[in-house]
């Protein structure tokens, strides 16, 4: 006769992955800088380009806190946003967060809606901006999740080694 204690084995479909430590989130974060400082390189490049193009001096730069400068920031931002949310969507993994296997996956384990994915990704700004605030909460948090984590109905995971 089976004891009633020994609970059935959850199939492995099913079971739920531990959320990844915050240790891998930032070192994926590092990761992803080098693309993205690509593409603001290549946004910046444009601006330039545009901004010669509309009549300014050729020797003359694009003034801090200028109308262009937010409009190059705004571009950097929703640039790096394509970028992050495209991968996430592919696969679940941005470029940085392959080498350390980690995902990003929905609650309920399925892939996460691009509403959800962009929530993510505004929400983790606003968090960088305020000194990673959000990502430290995962330090404290009962289930090591992110504000962006939990606002946005996902989670990081850590795949296992193929």
């Amino acid at each position: 006769m089976a004891d009633p204690h020994d609970a059935p084995a959850a199939p492995a479909a099913t079971a739920v992955r531990p959320a990844a430590l915050l240790g891998w989130r930032l070192l994926a974060l590092l990761y992803d800088l080098f693309p993205a400082l690509a593409l603001w390189m290549l946004a910046g490049s444009l601006f330039v380009i545009a901004f010669t193009v509309t009549g300014h001096a050729t020797h003359e730069n694009i003034a801090p806190f200028s109308r262009w400068q937010w409009a190059l920031w705004a571009c950097c931002w929703v640039l790096t946003g394509l970028y992050a949310t495209w991968s996430w969507r592919r696969g679940g993994q941005t470029l940085g967060m392959r080498p350390w296997r980690i995902a990003v996956t929905g609650d309920d384990a399925q892939a996460p809606s691009l509403r959800a994915l962009w929530a993510r990704y505004a929400v983790a700004s606003v968090s960088l901006g305020l000194a990673g605030l959000g990502f430290w909460w995962a330090l404290v948090d009962r289930d090591r999740l992110t504000w962006h984590d939990r606002a946005s109905g996902t989670r990081m995971i850590r795949r296992p080694r193929r």
